[in-house]
Formats: structure tokens, sequence, C-alpha cells
């Protein structure tokens, strides 16, 4: 057996236990694996199906033993239920353009990244990330990366979506924006617009990451609809409001 031909070995960590970043007074622990060598993207892609996340390098899943509060979600394109609400989300920002960039970061960038941060976020970590954390968070990646930049008619930045491709959809990994422009609900919008790319690529689902029933900055996800959850080692519908779901996957 050649060295190409070995299976790569996927080794898994516990981190020690950390404040909670979305239920006060509570402590987190993750199990983490690095996502290397040239078989990250496939590791991911499966990982990702199982309800892990990434950030830079790694793939990360809670392991809080007295607690489950975290939901992996995801949004399914091809029944995804339009309505009011989100057709004028759209009329409203239909005057900007979005362009795709490979994983690079810029100063431009970062300067609405900090006004986003001092605005909405000012008591927490990211808010103290200076240029270089910045593009670590931006840049360090091993797998299919790219930045979806929103623009005005006047060239202005006004969003920033960092998004990894998947096999089976995207995964918006951070969005922020100009929190100055909160009459066009710019969050809402990446969303739908990550529906609709997903959908134009003919491909099921949009990861969102982890929806936290008692997290008030979380309960947005529940919007998007149909949305499943990863729960007991399968994916599922999910209905916030009662916390049931029906198996769909």
């Amino acid at each position: 057996m050649t060295v190409n031909q070995r299976r790569q070995t996927q080794h898994y960590f516990i981190t020690a236990p950390m404040p909670c970043p979305y239920l006060p007074g509570r402590f987190e622990r993750k199990l983490v694996t690095e996502l290397r060598g040239p078989e990250s993207n496939n590791i991911h892609n499966l990982l990702s199906r199982a309800g892990f996340r990434r950030s830079h390098s790694i793939a990360y899943l809670p392991a809080c033993g007295d607690c489950d509060a975290c939901i992996p979600v995801r949004v399914c394109t091809k029944d995804f239920q339009d309505n009011r609400s989100f057709r004028r989300n759209r009329a409203t920002n239909a005057d900007l353009t979005r362009q795709i960039f490979a994983a690079s970061a810029t100063q431009e960038q970062f300067r609405l990244f900090s006004e986003y941060q001092a605005a909405r976020h000012g008591d927490g970590d990211m808010a103290r990330m200076d240029t270089r954390d910045y593009r670590a968070m931006m840049e360090d990646t091993t797998v299919e990366t790219s930045i979806f930049e929103y623009r005005t008619p006047d060239n202005r930045l006004i969003a920033v979506a960092l998004v990894d491709a998947l096999s089976d959809g995207l995964s918006a990994v951070y969005s922020f924006f100009d929190p100055r422009e909160d009459r066009r609900s710019l969050g809402t919008y990446i969303i739908l617009d990550l529906v609709a790319e997903t959908a134009r690529m003919n491909l099921p689902f949009v990861y969102l990451g982890y929806w936290v029933r008692d997290c008030r900055k979380m309960s947005y996800k529940t919007r998007f609809k149909p949305l499943e959850a990863f729960r007991n080692g399968q994916w599922s519908r999910h209905e916030a409001e009662t916390g049931n779901t029906d198996q769909s996957s």
C-alpha cells in the first residue's frame, strides 16, 4: 500500500470547560477535530451532516455533559416556504449586488466587521479582534470557502458572509453587515440569498449552525422553513414552538 492509498486517521479531542456564549451561567465543552490533508473537504462534508460546524481549520460539536441546548439546523431549500415578509425584504434590497470571492480578507471588510461588532456585540470577545484575528477567521480554511460581498449602487460594502461549500448545499459560517441599515434586515437578506443560490445549484440545504431555544439571538433561524434539526443521530423536521420533530431524512 502506498502512502497516498492509506486512509487518513482523524483524531478528536474534548476541550476544557469554558463559559457558554449563549446561556449565562453555564459552561460549554466541545468535541473538536482538525480538518487537514487532501481529504479535508470530504471529512468536512461528513462531519457537517453529523452536526459539526467549522471554525478556522477545525470542526467542532458541542459536548456538554449536562446540556443539549445547541441543536444543529439546516434550511430545506427545495421546499422553502416563501412569505410576504421575505418578498418585502428582497424588494427592499433589490438594489444590492453580490459578488463571490475566494476567502481573502480586506481592510474594507474589517472596517465593516468592527462597526458591526461595536454596535451589536460590543461586550463579546469578537469585538476585541484585530486585523490579524479577522484575517485568520476569514482565510484560515482547508476546505472550499468563499466570501459573499453585498454592495449598494454606489459600491459601498454593506454586508459580508463567509460561506463553505458542501456537497449537499452551503454552510453559513459567519456574516456581518452595516448596523446603520436596520430597515434592510440584512441578516435575513443574506440567508434568503444563500437559499436562492443553493436552489440555483440544485442542492437541498443551507446549514445555519446551532439553534438554542432560550437564546434570543438564535431565534431568527426558525423563521426559515422548512427547517431540519439534527437530534439523536438523524435530521428531522423541526418545530421550534413545541420542540417536536417529525422524521424526514
